[in-house]
C-alpha cells in the first residue's frame, strides 16, 4: 500500500506517507477540519484554496463570481453544487457578471 509513496515527518511529529509533492500533513489537516460550517463540508483542498484566498464566510464568498473560484487551485467543480446549497441555504448566491 506504500508503493510509491514517500514516508515524511511534518514539523509536529506526525508520521505519513504521501506520492505527491503536496507538503500538506494528512493528520495535521484532519484536525483543523471545522466540525460546523460551509468550510467542514468541503474536502481539504477546497477548504484551504478558499482559507488562502481569504474566504471564511458565506458572505464573502457571495462575493465572487462562480468562474473566479474555479480559478482557485485546490477547488474543482465538485464543490461548487456544495458552495451553491450553502449560499442558498443563507439567501446569498455567486455574484453575477
Amino acid at each position: 500500500m506504500t508503493e510509491n509513496k514517500e514516508q515524511r515527518t511534518c514539523e509536529k511529529g506526525h508520521r505519513y506517507y504521501k506520492s505527491s509533492d503536496c507538503p500538506t500533513c494528512p493528520i495535521c489537516e484532519s484536525k483543523r477540519k471545522p466540525e460546523t460550517g460551509f468550510l467542514s463540508i468541503l474536502a481539504a483542498p477546497a477548504r484551504r484554496a478558499l482559507e488562502n484566498n481569504g474566504i471564511t464566510s458565506l458572505e464573502t464568498l457571495s462575493a465572487y463570481r462562480e468562474e473566479e473560484i474555479l480559478k482557485f487551485h485546490g477547488l474543482g467543480p465538485s464543490s461548487i453544487p456544495k458552495l451553491k446549497g450553502a449560499l442558498k441555504e443563507k439567501g446569498l448566491a455567486f455574484k453575477e457578471e
